[in-house]
């Protein structure tokens, strides 16, 4: 589902950062780990089209991501891409539902109000949409943002840092989330974290250093 090949990424301060070549297929969890520094979420960002890289190849399917326009690429991340940041990011005078209503119409698609009760039955916050972001907890805002990644049902789920600030608790929850609804359907996903307790619950994972 994507997949990269001699990726390289020139930092502005000069540095050449090289990356191992990645393969994650739909409904695979992978978690690149490494200390801080090592670039996991400059991959993370080569990964989602945010950034261009020096040298290499970024394929989500048959698509070529640096191959893609500016536009275009915004339009495919869109469709394809769903992301998940460790700070949740919404516009706070919106509630929670039309926050994650806003996502499909940015990339001029569809928002299906079915779909958006699914999400909100499955990841617990259907009681919660009426609701400014600001009156969430912080794990009710990390579902929230969850769904709001899944609303166009993505090929790929990009997670950066999402469980760093949280207890073990929520911690084991918003993992198990993450994994279940990128099976669910059937996207890859693809964490990036230095948070050690999520290598005891994803089996597969890559080491920068």
């Amino acid at each position: 589902m994507i997949y990269t090949k001699n990726l390289a990424y020139a930092h502005p301060n000069g540095r050449l950062l090289q990356f191992p070549d990645i393969a994650c297929e739909g409904g695979q969890a992978l978690l690149i780990t490494g200390p801080s520094g090592t670039g996991k979420t400059t991959l993370l960002h080569l990964l989602a089209g945010l950034l261009k890289p020096a040298s290499g190849d970024v394929r989500v399917g048959n698509t070529s991501l640096p191959q893609l326009k500016a536009a275009a690429m915004d339009a495919f991340r869109g469709k394809n891409i769903g992301l998940v940041f460790q700070q949740p990011h919404f516009i706070a005078s919106l509630s929670i539902r039309e926050n994650l209503l806003l996502a499909p119409s940015l990339v001029k698609e569809h928002a299906s109000e079915e779909r958006l009760r699914q999400l909100a039955g499955t990841l617990r916050i259907e009681n919660l949409l009426h609701k400014k972001p600001a009156h969430l907890s912080q794990g009710e805002q990390q579902r929230a943002s969850i769904a709001r990644a899944l609303m166009q049902s993505p090929q790929v789920l990009l997670a950066d840092e999402p469980t760093a600030s949280l207890d073990d608790h929520n911690c084991a929850s918003v993992a198990q989330l993450l994994a279940s609804q990128a099976q669910q359907q059937n996207a890859a996903l693809l964490i990036v974290t230095h948070d050690n307790r999520l290598k005891q619950i994803f089996r597969d994972h890559i080491q920068l250093s």
